[in-house]
């Protein structure tokens, strides 16, 4: 394994700890760590760690399209809310116009 360094197995760490490595690189880092009991150790106790956490997931296209569905009619929501009571502000004024015109 000459020129696998301890800085390249820290750069693969995280991916190795996600599971998003190959199986020749989970191969590589776990030959590694057993040279090296103080990483294993670390990364033994950071993979208890993640365990614990909720890790936020990139969201896929179908998720995002999803979203911006939600949002768009959320909105559409709000504009036919304000221009119900445009009108309706518009209305009771334009009744209170006319009340005051044909009350003479």
């Amino acid at each position: 394994m000459k020129g696998i360094t301890r800085n390249v197995i820290l750069d693969l760490l995280p991916l190795y700890l996600a599971g998003e490595v190959s199986d020749d690189t989970r191969v590589l880092v776990e030959e590694y760590l057993e040279r090296d009991p103080a990483l294993a150790e670390a990364a033994r106790s950071s993979s208890e760690l993640r365990e614990t956490e909720e890790i936020p997931r990139p969201l896929k296209k179908e998720d995002k399209m999803e979203a911006y569905g939600k949002a768009k009619k959320k909105m559409w929501m709000w504009i036919i809310g304000l221009a119900f009571v445009f009108a309706s502000i518009f209305g009771v004024a334009l009744l209170a116009i006319i009340f005051m015109f044909f009350r003479k």
